[in-house]
């Protein structure tokens, strides 16, 4: 019994998150490199979220541990740039007759 749950949940987590971290770390690298704060918060949250994608992918497909791997890569990626792409942006708006 407790061999099948690491098997379907807890190795595939694991390998989602290394995925996850593994996109981390190349961020935090450009992030080092280009002197921008960095997010611990967001970056911890985002490879739990690896975490999660990564044990979702496992039990849809019966854990191929690749594709663990590369949903925890890629798929924290893909909510990212969703997640920039709905976010409120300030919008300045220029009364009529008025130069800026």
């Amino acid at each position: 019994m407790e061999a099948e749950i690491i098997q379907t949940l807890i190795l595939p987590g694991a390998l989602g998150m290394a995925g996850g971290l593994t996109r981390g770390v190349v961020g935090l690298l450009k992030a080092m490199s280009l002197r921008r704060k960095i997010l611990w918060g967001y970056w911890i949250i985002t490879a739990f979220i690896a975490m999660l994608i990564g044990m979702f992918i496992g039990l849809i497909f019966n854990f191929d541990y690749r594709l663990s791997l590369l949903s925890g890569y890629a798929g924290t990626d893909i909510l990212e740039s969703l997640y920039k792409s709905f976010k409120v942006q300030k919008v300045y708006v220029v009364p009529s007759g008025k130069k800026r």
